[in-house]
């Protein structure tokens, strides 16, 4: 998609996410500047002009960074409406939210009442209903969620979310509320619950329709009678994972629940003297009565970090986090329950330290693997870290996320702020120097390409000639990604390039004539000039985020394949490339260029060696030309895929959820 309507799209769709936390009149200040954006707004960088002393004067894409200061200021007033609110939320004295630019009436934990925090002399408790938790503000026996990051409770209801798939007390599932979530919107994703869990969220809401409906409430329920007719009743209710074909699940259940003994109480035969038929047994029922404590069990690490807040602001006790176990009684219990809690944290730290998406990838100076996959065999691959602003990465502890791919959306392709020779997209046999400046050829002849490409304006690099023996030679600059690497360039459609052997310039195996040829110590310079206002040019970068991730030696790349014939079809012509021999132009080598991404490259034969100088201060920098180094295209880079990037994330989470593939 062009640029102008990427960014047109992208504004258009902040201001209506921005609604959610920013001020009417500040939001009219940025509809105003959007406007002007949109109309003038460009990614094509300045032209800079290189003096004789060699200094750069250059600027970076105003626009864009224009795009990206006023995001970073939304995001940075968000943040201090949510803080305002909080702060707001825990002063003393009279508050109305009436004064938070920001709707927040959904801060209310049942979804009706006022959020007038005053101080101890405070009447909301009065208003709580009566079927209520007095002391937390709960509605048991409705549908309840609980957000992870501030602990607080909402009824489903307060959000409009749907509620036909789910039941009170359930525990398997994601939440984050409208002030929570980085969006402004709610987020709510369901997990796939363990028999455990569908176990807990049973017995609970048998145990509040019985106080609720019966005279005389039960506390222990018959597995035939009701508990399983009750699972098999609400099964899709209860999990996201399909109902077994073969009814062994109920022996399961059983088996769950006589083995957790620290959440189920079990009663395997009636009390003597009871008119219970023995039929009716095992019963079962929970351990702890108090059914507001019943909650998603989060991660461990912020249960143990959160919960005495939680316990003081929503009742709840060491139960909470539905599957947390009781505490116990006396030195023993004591020491065992401290044990299973630092237990429990090291294996959530240890988890943490190993999962791909957290983990800190500890890069070489260079800014790349060691050892990493080839782009060959009709497939490239793209160094991946992960994307710091991409919404939801806590969604990968999620149980229906086991087994299944890493969401590319997570991630993003990982940039060096250098432009340097690419140890990826080479031939292997290319020996490549530590400070990746340098490479050496192998036998035949091979390709490498630099780690930037261009797809616009004037750019210059140079390169010298540091070894050629007799028998070797060079073919030196410019390729698209789709130039075969395994081959002379100038080999294919995609790659044009000059031989040190008579001067000849080769573009689809074809050798032309072109100046004389050139040989160890001297340098040669590389011009290309691409205009402005092709497709290529107004594209932004491509994010790769729809792209497989493979993993390859504790390292996550984008995998994307190569579609050589339909490239070749969709080629073309456009402006010219001039060449240089030690600061002398030789003239215009190629006049229609296809159009595309162009990268420096180098191709070499037998053992010759080469140096490359991406800039920005040449040996002999061009005196007639206006140009920008190669070296620019760094930062450049850098700024195209995060603007790329962050319009992904716009276009795709516009509504604040997402869900896994396989859950439509």
């Amino acid at each position: 998609m062009p640029i102008n309507e990427e960014l047109s799209s992208f504004l258009s769709i902040t201001k209506y996410v921005s609604l959610q936390n920013i001020q009417s009149n500040k939001l009219n200040g940025f509809k105003k500047k959007s406007t002007t954006l949109q109309l003038e707004v460009s990614s094509q960088f300045s032209v800079c002009q290189h003096n004789p002393e060699g200094v750069v004067q250059h600027s970076v894409p105003l626009a864009i960074l224009e795009v990206m200061v006023l995001l970073s200021n939304m995001a940075s007033e968000g943040e201090a409406v949510n803080a305002a609110a909080a702060e707001l939320e825990t002063a003393e004295g009279d508050a109305s939210f009436s004064e938070v630019p920001v709707s927040m009436d959904t801060e209310s934990s049942n979804g009706k009442e006022g959020m007038d925090t005053g101080g101890e002399g405070s009447e909301a408790a009065d208003t709580q209903t009566a079927s209520g938790d007095e002391e937390s503000g709960r509605q048991l026996g409705e549908v309840e969620l609980q957000c992870a990051l501030c602990m607080k409770w909402f009824t489903a209801d307060t959000f409009a979310i749907d509620t036909a798939t789910c039941l009170p007390f359930m525990t398997n599932y994601v939440f984050h509320c409208n002030v929570c979530h980085h969006s402004g919107n709610t987020y709510f994703l369901r997990k796939q619950a363990n028999l455990k869990e569908m176990c807990l969220t049973a017995l609970a809401n048998l145990t509040w329709r019985s106080r609720t409906q019966e005279e005389h409430p039960k506390t222990m329920f018959s597995k035939d009678k009701d508990i399983i007719p009750f699972i098999d009743k609400n099964w899709e209710c209860m999990t996201t994972r399909q109902r077994p074909g073969k009814l062994t699940w109920p022996n399961n259940i059983v088996k769950t629940m006589s083995k957790e003994r620290d959440v189920f109480l079990v009663k395997e035969h009636p009390d003597p003297g009871s008119k219970d038929p023995e039929e009716e047994y095992p019963k079962f029922g929970l351990l702890d009565q108090d059914l507001g404590t019943i909650g998603p069990s989060y991660d461990t690490q912020k249960q143990t970090t959160a919960a005495p807040t939680a316990a003081g602001l929503n009742g709840g006790s060491a139960f909470s986090g539905a599957l947390a176990p009781g505490p116990g009684k006396g030195r023993g219990a004591k020491r065992k329950q401290q044990q299973q809690q630092e237990g429990a944290t090291a294996g959530a730290a240890k988890r943490t330290r190993s999962d791909p998406l957290f983990s800190a990838q500890r890069l070489p100076p260079h800014g790349y693997p060691l050892e990493h996959p080839f782009n060959k065999d009709g497939y490239r691959y793209i160094l991946a870290e992960p994307d710091p602003h991409a919404p939801d990465p806590e969604k990968l502890e999620l149980d229906c996320w086991a087994g299944k791919p890493i969401p590319g959306d997570l991630y993003r392709a990982c940039l060096y702020e250098r432009v340097l020779l690419a140890l990826h997209d080479r031939a292997p046999q290319l020996k490549i120097s530590d400070d990746r400046l340098t490479v050496t050829g192998e036998k035949g002849y091979s390709m490498v390409r630099a780690s930037h490409g261009v797809r616009k304006g004037s750019w210059y690099f140079e390169v010298s000639v540091d070894e050629m023996p007799p028998d070797t030679a060079a073919r030196l600059g410019w390729s698209q990604p789709l130039g075969n690497l395994q081959a002379p360039l100038g080999y294919d459609k995609f790659s044009y390039s000059w031989r040190s052997k008579k001067g000849t310039r080769f573009h689809q195996s074809m050798g032309k004539h072109y100046s004389s040829g050139y040989a160890q110590g001297d340098t040669l310079g590389f011009f290309i000039e691409l205009p402005d206002g092709t497709q290529t040019a107004k594209a932004l970068p491509d994010t790769y985020k729809d792209k497989a991730l493979i993993k390859f030696k504790s390292y996550l790349y984008f995998e994307e394949k190569d579609y050589v014939d339909k490239a070749e079809k969709s080629l073309k012509s456009i402006t010219p490339m001039v060449f240089y021999k030690n600061g002398v132009s030789q003239g215009v080598a190629y006049e229609n260029l296809f159009e595309g991404l162009y990268f420096p490259a180098i191709s070499l034969y037998k053992s010759c060696q080469v140096s490359v100088n991406f800039g920005p201060n040449f040996k002999h920098p061009p005196k007639d030309l206006k140009y920008q180094p190669m070296s620019d295209m760094g930062w450049g880079a850098v700024i195209e895929h995060t603007l790329a990037d962050m319009l992904y994330h716009v276009e795709t989470d516009v509504d604040g959820r997402r869900s896994p593939p396989w859950e439509g």
